[in-house]
């Protein structure tokens, strides 16, 4: 039987992500007698290894008769070597796809169906097309809180959880994104763990935006901590500032950002057990969550924002974390540096107390860490954020960051991008306003964050005085052609908008 539905495994080198896909022949005598077309699900094994892949169908002369082509993640789950003999069968029933459908048709998902969807996510046995329908329709027709509470505790079960013995504060913060460079966490993790509060921080990549937290902080040190590491570095320094994918918490979660990555989608419900699941996997017991407001955030109105807020509390509150969410001004973006590099620059100066220091990234960082101190100790925000400021002010928040990265591995050199363009202003006027969403698309076109040092940096402020030639951003990038293609489309948007004077 076995040698019947047997291929010759042939490494393809085909990055398809994170979906593994197979190529046959057109005439493979298995693809005919089993009926496989193009796109029809297919369960691989090898050894003790199997992977449910999505088959391309090529032509005769592409692959050897015999053979299967396999892309490279294929290759890697299913541990093979190139000429492995490898069995090729149909994909199991995935049940659990019952689910989407009915929630496509506008019905409620119990507890059990959410889990099952989940389970089988993180297991790989949904294909991508699949997983889009799942976030589409939910971000399209909303998750009600229970299916939130049920998504974000079934995001926790599929993966580890990290503990903290002796511990029975673990304080965090997140924020929902969506404003460029509003890189607050290496601020408020040093700020807090100076005085010995413990706040491990486990940051997500960009999933819509230049830079993610994981991205920055890996211009600056080593953020793939494996789990024994990640708990020596919060021994030594009661924090840490790492990449929450490499320990494998809520790995279902990874697999979703992924899909919302390509569709640039981040619906409500997602988004907080997106969040929650991360927080409760890496222990959190208290955590501050910033919402941004404004007309180009991710979050519009206010309205919005409270709506987001009561959900977050709610959920938390229901999976035994304390939230308090914080809506705070979205309408510009924070500090002058889009892109890991030029946003690690920006942490820098501002750790450092460096006159040059974008001090609205100061002071939103202080007014997070104010309050957690004030969930910490139980005291009034004013009192929290006075201790905030003398950490800051005093240096200790930067002798900290040095420690937390010295036991992270080091701190690394921050690269420069190869080419550097200045935009200058065209029109004399008032800034009155900066699109937040078309200035993140500009630096992600330059080629940020996928390229470190790729981004931009602002030279002008909402509310600044500009004149004809005063300098608004230089634009970095790795290549000519990404510096042309992203100076090509600022010229077809609207990012900046100068009021002439009167």
């Amino acid at each position: 039987m076995n040698a019947i539905n047997e291929l010759k495994a042939a490494d393809m080198g085909i990055n398809t992500h994170q979906e593994p896909v197979v190529y046959m022949r057109s005439d493979c005598h298995i693809c005919r007698s089993e009926g496989f077309i193009a796109n029809s699900r297919v369960m691989l094994r090898y050894g003790e290894n199997s992977v449910i892949a999505t088959l391309n169908v090529v032509d005769e002369q592409v692959l050897v008769s015999g053979s299967a082509g396999l892309s490279k993640i294929a290759m890697r789950r299913l541990g093979a070597i190139d000429g492995a003999a490898i069995i090729v069968g149909h994909a199991p029933v995935v049940t659990s796809l019952a689910g989407v459908r009915k929630k496509i048709f506008g019905h409620k998902l119990s507890d059990q169906e959410i889990t099952a969807i989940v389970e089988d996510i993180s297991d790989h046995r949904y294909s991508d097309i699949e997983i889009a329908s799942f976030l589409s329709v939910c971000a399209g027709s909303h998750l009600d809180v229970e299916e939130i509470i049920s998504l974000t505790q079934a995001m926790v079960a599929c993966g580890k959880r990290l503990r903290w013995p002796g511990e029975t504060m673990i304080l965090d913060k997140h924020c929902i994104g969506g404003l460029p460079g509003n890189r607050t966490t290496p601020l408020v993790v040093s700020i807090v763990s100076a005085v010995g509060l413990t706040i491990p921080k486990t940051s997500s990549r960009a999933i819509t935006s230049p830079a993610g937290t994981a991205d920055t902080m890996e211009v600056l040190t080593s953020v793939n901590l494996e789990l024994d590491e990640i708990q020596r570095v919060v021994a030594e320094t009661h924090a840490c500032l790492v990449w929450g994918g490499a320990v494998n918490l809520s790995p279902a979660d990874d697999l979703l950002i992924r899909i919302e990555r390509a569709l640039d989608l981040d619906g409500e419900g997602q988004l907080i057990a997106s969040v929650l699941s991360k927080k409760i996997a890496a222990g959190s017991t208290h955590t501050v969550i910033d919402i941004p407001v404004g007309p180009t955030a991710k979050v519009r109105s206010q309205k919005d924002a409270e709506r987001l807020s009561s959900l977050f509390t709610q959920v938390g509150a229901a999976c035994g974390i304390q939230i308090r969410c914080l809506i705070t001004d979205g309408s510009q973006p924070v500090g002058l540096g889009i892109g890991p590099v030029e946003e690690a620059r920006d942490v820098l100066a501002v750790l450092q107390c460096e006159g040059n220091a974008p001090q609205d990234l100061r002071e939103r960082a202080l007014f997070l860490a104010a309050h957690l101190f004030s969930l910490a100790y139980q005291e009034r925000y004013e009192q929290g954020l006075e201790r905030a400021t003398a950490i800051l002010d005093e240096g200790k928040a930067w002798q900290q960051f040095q420690r937390i990265l010295a036991a992270q591995g080091g701190m690394k050199a921050l690269p420069d991008a190869s080419y550097q363009h200045l935009e200058a202003a065209t029109t004399a006027g008032t800034l009155s306003a900066i699109d937040n969403r078309q200035l993140a698309r500009l630096a992600k076109l330059a080629g940020a964050p996928a390229t470190a040092a790729a981004g931009l940096r602002l030279h002008a402020r909402v509310g600044d005085k500009v004149t004809v030639g005063q300098p608004l951003f230089t634009l970095c990038s790795d290549t000519i052609g990404e510096q042309q293609y992203a100076m090509a489309f600022y010229r077809q948007s609207t990012i900046f908008t100068v009021e002439k004077e009167r």
